[in-house]
């Protein structure tokens, strides 16, 4: 049996002690000082393998680089292989007394145990396993963690895109789709566009005339902004959220939508841009506000992804007996920062499960050592 496998089989009793500590150490994305305390016990379990440099995360948590110490040269030369991860969670703290830390059905469960910190202990683990069997790596690998990926990365991604810009491959331990695991090779790009409507008001009986419904004109303009979809294209446009008026019997003033965008190409992006900048009223009493864009640039399956992908593919079928798969999804993460930079990037290397953001959200247990495993070789492979 391979090595590394072998080893990852016999840590995992650790593997699942350290992720059970990080699931019972809440951390929403909205409490800083809980995200913070996090970090410090990722720093913690990872402190005899690697060492740590914070970074200041602003209104939310704190970043984090762990930088491993690995066999091979003592000064590693060559651009460095990236791990990419958050610490960030969407649960509030109180969520573990109505879904608790558990071990059932061949699976973990709890708040963040698939989103992401089963990713996170993995790659630690991995670093571990290369160090106790002192396999050389050659290239710096580092674990950059993250406090606020959950809502949007607004104080990190200029962080993210630094790290990439100095790294020769970004590994994403977010979990792979579905339950077996895929790899993720394309991602959509993320974006949001407020459009408000800026009518008349006036009295809706004793003035109906004079007004300028808000509220009408937003309805119209919501039917022209869900024909942007564009499903050839992998374009989708979503009105979500309308809100406006302020009395039944007052003409709307005011109404707004909030709609959200997904692109699968960034080419796909300015005349989108455009679409939704060029809105004209129907009514000419009214006026149209535009202000959004881009979150997310896309993550596109470019040549550097692929090899990633194949050296993934190679090295599991090989050393774990397994055949991997790959998939496109209509998700976000940091990996579509690292991507859209031209950095080779390969997403969905984490944990395997389902539910993420859900009451459900799980992990099976009998794809912890594989998946540890396969991220040990892949830092090797790639740090040669």
């Amino acid at each position: 049996m391979d090595a590394i496998l072998t080893r990852a089989q016999a840590a995992q009793p650790a593997i699942l002690s350290a992720l059970r500590q990080m699931v019972e150490c809440e951390s929403p994305s909205d409490d800083a000082a809980a995200v913070s305390r996090f970090m410090d016990l990722l720093a913690a379990q990872a402190a005899d393998v690697a060492t740590v440099k914070i970074f200041p995360g602003g209104r939310f948590g704190k970043n984090m680089l762990l930088t491993f110490q690995l066999p091979g040269p003592k000064r590693k030369s060559g651009p460095r292989i990236l791990g990419v991860g958050h610490g960030d969670t969407v649960w509030p703290v109180g969520t573990l007394k109505s879904m608790p830390w558990r071990e059932e059905g061949g699976r973990l469960w709890g708040p963040g145990v698939l989103d992401m910190k089963a990713g996170l202990a993995f790659f630690v683990a991995a670093m571990r396993i290369l160090r106790d069997l002192d396999l050389p790596v050659k290239r710096p690998v580092a674990l950059w963690v993250v406090s606020d990926e959950e809502v949007g990365s607004e104080a990190s991604r200029p962080l993210t895109e630094k790290m990439a810009l100095d790294s020769a491959a970004v590994l994403v331990a977010e979990p792979g789709t579905g339950l077996t695991g895929k790899l993720k090779t394309a991602r959509k790009g993320v974006g949001d566009y407020v459009v408000q409507v800026h009518g008349k008001a006036s009295h809706a009986g004793v003035d109906f005339l004079s007004g300028a419904s808000a509220i009408v004109e937003l309805a119209r303009q919501i039917e022209r902004i869900a024909s942007f979809t564009d499903l050839d294209k992998g374009l989708t446009v979503n009105p979500g959220v309308i809100r406006g008026g302020s009395r039944t019997n007052v003409v709307a003033a005011q109404a707004e939508v909030e709609v959200d965008i997904r692109i699968a190409r960034i080419r796909d992006f300015a005349p989108l841009h455009k679409r939704f900048l060029g809105l004209k009223p129907v009514d000419p009493r009214c006026r149209i506000e535009v202000t959004g864009g881009l979150n997310r640039p896309p993550m596109e399956r470019t040549k550097g992804v692929a090899a990633l992908y194949r050296a993934a593919y190679t090295l599991a079928k090989k050393h774990l007996g397994l055949t991997i798969e790959e998939s496109a999804t209509g998700g976000g993460s940091d990996g579509n920062f690292t991507a859209g930079l031209g950095v080779p990037t390969l997403d969905g290397i984490g944990a395997v499960g389902e539910g993420a953001h859900a009451v459900n959200e799980s992990i099976l247990i009998d794809r912890i050592a594989d998946r540890t495993a396969l991220l040990a070789h892949l830092a090797r492979h790639l740090g040669q």
